[in-house]
């Protein structure tokens, strides 16, 4: 049983990272709409293609434009922060349980 244990420790710990990578990116995405960047700069171009599925999702579903302020990437990083405590903090649980 401790290889299963093993197994979703460390798929805890990358979908961790993944999510925390993903965080940092959101947050790289609303600073650059701070600002007017290059739209044809390859790493604006990544940004935007990697954070336009989940913030065109919350755009569509939630009404989250405030007078000209999109709170979007907000709610984005509270779902990011949900899925890391519950599902992350399960994970772990889990593999210590069967550890």
């Amino acid at each position: 049983m401790f290889i299963l244990g093993n197994f979703f420790e460390a798929v805890a710990v990358v979908l961790d990272y993944a999510l925390s990578i993903f965080m940092w990116i959101i947050i790289a995405r609303a600073v650059l709409s701070w600002v007017n960047p290059d739209p044809y700069n390859n790493i604006v171009r990544f940004i935007n293609n990697i954070t336009d599925p989940v913030l065109y999702q919350i755009r569509r579903n939630l009404p989250v434009n405030f007078g000209g302020l999109d709170i979007s990437p907000i709610i984005a990083m509270l779902g990011i922060i949900f899925i890391q405590t519950f599902v992350v903090g399960s994970l772990h649980r889990l593999a210590m349980t069967l550890s």
